[in-house]
């Protein structure tokens, strides 16, 4: 398999990472394409330098929030106003629109919280243990505990407020 193909595999397979960091760091439809878009670039970019040192998708999360960061350092926008409607959701037989209701709220408040703390909530969310993370974003794993307890804690205040 050549490189091209190989690179397209794992974008498909790995397209969820992107879709997530490029939506929740952006605040519109467009800007999250561009970041998509920039994404992948930087991914492709980088492509030959991946050793195989760690998982592949921990480095696309590596790479990917980076470059989300940069953009967002870039363009100085730190808006936390954000369109419910870019929060897609499974649509299923068992529809819970209690369910769905909750997680637009979540989701609300965590695009208010400051570019680590997404990130760090984000690999949290999905799935990813306090040693992956604190790999993926230089972190020690101390201070990953440390500091994705404070964000809980944070998220819970800010939610049961309203």
């Amino acid at each position: 398999m050549g490189k091209e193909e190989s690179f397209t595999r794992i974008i498909r397979e790995n397209e969820g990472v992107i879709f997530k960091i490029s939506t929740i760091y952006t605040q519109s439809e467009q800007d999250q394409k561009d970041l998509y878009q920039e994404i992948v670039y930087q991914l492709w970019k980088s492509f030959d330098s991946f050793r195989n040192e760690s998982k592949i998708s921990t480095w696309m999360y590596r790479v990917a929030l980076n470059t989300a960061i940069s953009q967002l350092n870039k363009s100085k926008k730190h808006s936390s106003n954000t369109g419910l409607d870019r929060v897609i959701l499974k649509q299923t037989d068992n529809y819970d629109a209690e369910f769905e209701n909750r997680l637009k709220i979540v989701y609300e408040h965590i695009h208010q919280l400051n570019i680590l703390e997404k990130g760090l909530i984000l690999l949290l969310l999905d799935g990813k243990k306090y040693g992956e993370i604190s790999e993926i974003t230089g972190l020690s794993i101390t201070n990953v505990g440390t500091r994705i307890s404070r964000i809980k804690q944070k998220l819970k205040s800010r939610i049961l407020k309203k």
